[in-house]
Formats: structure tokens, sequence, C-alpha cells
């Protein structure tokens, strides 16, 4: 027993070098001068990233199949039915086969890594590199030649999501009971979003929404539906109400995917 507890002991203090107290300023960035009227743009869906899994009592990323294909398609529904009210045409993005899929993975890979600098060089005030100071400073891009992209040619802009959730297990519980009693935070899950909005004839990103609290179980229907919501908060072009009946755009289906 003595040997157990000194085993999560071990594991509480290794998880304090990981713990951050730090809470994000801001949620949402978007370039300054940038605009979007309804009913001026097509937009392509690019294939959300999702991942989802536990997380062990050291906080390691444990993946789990099951929960990552009921996430896909509780979020792919939640998507078909947000995109009809986002005020520009939003059309699926059917990926390429071969090399193609291949570089497609790499700019989601790419678009992630850039939301997360953006959450941690930007929204977090304290940690805002020198160039980022300035309230209407938000100048982040995957590069020009994300429009070289299979299946982009006819598209204005790229709209690209990320989610990741590692659901905390019961043995991250209880240390996050233990941590507790100590007045030191260890959080229980982690439940990551990004959207993100590319403008295809630059690159730039031109804007985002990234937190690293979302909230919603993406593995039933009214979780993910949560999600999205908080995802497409404040999307550039959305009408602040949408009208109870929209129309549908004639689109490819948004087929979610891990990676």
């Amino acid at each position: 027993m003595f040997k157990s507890y000194r085993t999560l002991l071990a594991v509480l203090f290794a998880s304090l070098t990981l713990a951050t107290t730090a809470h994000a300023q801001e949620k949402t960035g978007i370039k300054p001068g940038f605009s979007l009227k309804p009913g001026t743009a097509r937009i392509v869906l690019m294939r959300p990233s999702i991942r989802v899994g536990a997380q062990s009592t050291g906080g390691m990323y444990e993946p789990n199949a099951d929960w990552t294909d009921q996430a896909k398609e509780n979020i792919a529904t939640a998507l078909a039915k947000a995109q009809t009210g986002l005020g520009n045409s939003v059309v699926g993005y059917v990926e390429p086969l071969g090399t193609g899929s291949a570089k497609v993975a790499e700019y989601q890979e790419l678009f992630g890594a850039v939301a997360s600098s953006v959450i941690e060089y930007q929204f977090f005030k304290g940690n805002r590199l020198p160039t980022k100071k300035r309230k209407d400073q938000f100048e982040w891009g995957l590069g020009p030649d994300v429009r070289t992209l299979p299946g982009l040619e006819a598209a204005d802009y790229a709209l690209f999501i990320t989610t990741e959730d590692h659901f905390g297990s019961t043995g991250r519980k209880v240390l996050q009971l233990f941590a507790a009693m100590a007045r030191v935070p260890v959080t229980a899950g982690v439940h990551t979003g990004f959207a993100g909005l590319v403008d295809l004839r630059t690159g730039e990103l031109v804007w985002l929404n990234a937190d690293r609290q979302m909230g919603g179980d993406v593995r039933d229907a009214e979780g993910a539906d949560k999600r999205v919501r908080q995802l497409l908060e404040g999307f550039p072009g959305k009408p602040v109400e949408a009208p109870a009946a929209v129309t549908a755009v004639a689109a490819a289906p948004a087929i979610a995917s891990a990676h």
C-alpha cells in the first residue's frame, strides 16, 4: 500500500511540472481590417482533424478508436447542420488520393501548430511576443502554397477545424483529488478545439477561434453540437441570428477524420 502511495505522489509531482496555472485571456483573433459579408464568398470546409482518447494517471494520451469513431460521426453531423447558417457558401472538401492526401494532412497539422502558437504567444497576454503586443496585430498564416492543394482552385477561403479530447481516467481523477487536497492544480482531461479561416489568395489566417478548455462531450450528438457551436462562435459573415429555415447548400458531405 505504501508503495502505491509513493507511486501516486511521484506521479503527482511529475504532473506539477506540466500543470499550467494560467488560462487563456482571449479565444478569438481576426486580421485587422478583415470583414466578410454574407453571400460573397465560397468557403471549403477541410476534413476536420479529430482525436479522442483517455488521459492516463501521469497525463499521457491514450487513443481510443471507438470514441474517435463516435466523435467523427457526431461532429460531421453537427457541422452539416451548422454549415447552412454561416452566411456564405460552405462546401465539404473532397480529399484527393495519393500524394495529394498526404499534403492535405501536412497542412492540417500545420494549422494545428499555428493555432497552438496563437494561443501561447498572442492569446496569453503574459506570453505575447514583442510583435504581438498591440491589440490590432494579428498576423499568422499557413503560407501562400496552401492554395495549391487539389480542389481549392475555385474557393476563396478554407475552413480548418481541429478537436482533441483526452478524457481523464480513474487514476487521473484520483490524482486530481489528492492534488486538490494539497491545493495544487492538476487537471483531469484535455478538451482542445481550433477553428480557423484561411484566405486562399494569400495563405493568411484571417480568423481564429481557439480554446484549450472546450465544452461538449464529442462522443454523443448533443455534446458534438455544443462543441461545433463553440468552434464557430463569431464566425465572419455569420448572421447574428440564423434564419429558422435555410435552403441547404449543395455540397459534398463534411467528412471527419482522426490524425
